[in-house]
């Protein structure tokens, strides 16, 4: 990895988002390729975050800086990357199911996502089954990623997959579900495949998609 790949990944795992921005300018006056850039540099970046969040040297309020400073970098790149130069690994649908509120563990798991080259959908808090099911004859993802942080509310994931089976859905679509009060053993009951944190979403929608 050359000096200022190197930079830029360091400014991403650092969080640093002025230096993100201007790393990535400094690259491609030097004539890097934005591809290159992209993959050796950003992704590169963010990848690290996530082996570091998995290993508990980083936290939640980290991640979301890192994921700032890649969305930084991004934005002096876009103009500069080919059609074909971003890899999209797939795409993905994401909700915090109806009836709940809570919105970081969604996010972070999106923005992780995000940075291993998925394509995110975010339909946001609060979600009913039928939205779900509407955004995924929409939007044709791979993956419908859901989330609840309450027991309460659990039972709408449960629902939304009926959902999707009533509408011949459920065989396209690969299901994510986390949340504090989710299980591995929950997962199984009702047809889904569990994660248990951000991290450990992104090996899942990888071994799911069989990358």
């Amino acid at each position: 990895m050359s000096v200022l790949f190197e930079q830029i990944a360091d400014s991403i795992i650092d969080g640093m988002i002025e230096e993100a921005r201007d790393s990535v300018q400094k690259a491609l006056d030097d004539g890097c390729e934005g591809k290159d850039i992209l993959n050796e540099g950003l992704i590169a970046g963010m990848n690290e975050v996530g082996v570091l969040f998995k290993e508990g040297e980083v936290f939640v309020p980290e991640v979301l800086i890192s994921a700032k400073a890649m969305n930084a970098g991004m934005e002096v790149l876009k103009p500069y990357l080919q059609e074909g130069d971003v890899k999209k690994v797939g795409k993905a649908v994401f909700a915090t199911v109806k009836g709940d509120l809570h919105d970081i563990g969604k996010k972070l798991v999106a923005l992780m996502m995000e940075g291993a080259g998925y394509e995110i959908i975010d339909l946001g808090v609060d979600v009913s089954p039928e939205k779900i099911v509407e955004a995924v004859k929409q939007y044709n993802p791979d993956i419908i990623g859901m989330s609840a942080m309450l027991t309460t509310t659990m039972v709408a994931m449960k629902e939304t997959i009926e959902t999707l089976k009533e509408e011949g859905l459920y065989e396209k679509v690969k299901i994510m579900i986390g949340g504090a009060p989710v299980s591995d053993k929950y997962a199984k009951q009702i047809g889904a495949n569990y994660s248990s944190d951000a991290s450990a979403a992104v090996d899942l929608a990888n071994q799911l998609m069989a990358v």
